[in-house]
């Protein structure tokens, strides 16, 4: 079930006083604590901020995430604008993103498993990399498909908000530049794991191994979320 606008979260009596006025700094550090949990935990995005780090560097990787993020401040937005509820009250919508969703995971993992195939030797020229705007288009993709990003601002952000704190729209902007902060350090982390396992130089099979294991998990994940009721 959808939570409602103006339910503060339970938790040791509330998060935020009933009877004090304006933000309260620890309700803030609890939500930004629970975001980067979340944003933490791996998923499409990350194993791809992962793979970006591996094969495009630092930079391009980096610019990339922000195409994550940009889909992440249109879904802030919509919740912002009071769409966010009825996304997702309503049914076929939600099925619909995720069908797109699991297409788009399905492309991904395909692709990634035939360019595993194709990696060249050490002495061979080296294969092209994709554009930084290449790059943010999959990051923004995967984020704006994916049913479960959704559902985190649509049900996850509103347990936060409580209309006695001020306007609606600008708690939701508020907690939206929160979790985007969250999101963005935990999109940073996998990146500069993967730009580590680069530079770590590893041989031929080890690369098209951890290639091939990306393109599985992402097709994985397709398959877990067809399967999911959304």
């Amino acid at each position: 079930m959808t939570p409602e606008f103006g339910r503060a979260p339970e938790c040791g009596g509330g998060i935020v006083s009933p009877d004090r006025k304006g933000w309260d700094m620890s309700w803030l550090l609890v939500f930004f604590g629970a975001s980067t949990l979340i944003a933490l935990t791996p998923g499409a995005n990350n194993l791809l901020g992962l793979h970006h780090g591996m094969g495009h560097g630092l930079t391009r990787a980096l610019v990339g995430l922000l195409g994550r993020l940009a889909a992440f401040v249109l879904l802030i937005a919509a919740v912002a604008a009071g769409l966010g509820q009825l996304l997702a009250a309503w049914a076929p919508a939600l099925t619909i993103v995720k069908w797109i969703g699991v297409a788009y995971l399905v492309y991904l993992g395909v692709r990634i498993l035939i360019e595993a195939r194709r990696l060249l030797p050490a002495e061979a020229a080296p294969v092209p990399g994709r554009s930084a705007v290449g790059v943010a288009r999959k990051e923004f993709l995967v984020a704006i498909t994916n049913p479960k990003a959704v559902l985190i601002f649509t049900a996850f952000v509103p347990q936060f908000i409580d209309p006695a704190h001020g306007p609606v729209p600008a708690q939701v902007a508020l907690l939206g530049a929160v979790y985007l902060l969250a999101e963005f350090l935990a999109g940073t982390v996998y990146i500069v794991a993967g730009t580590l396992v680069k530079a770590a130089r590893m041989s031929l099979r080890a690369c098209r191994n951890l290639d091939r294991g990306t393109g599985v998990v992402l097709l994985g994940m397709a398959g877990l979320l067809a399967g999911s009721r959304t």
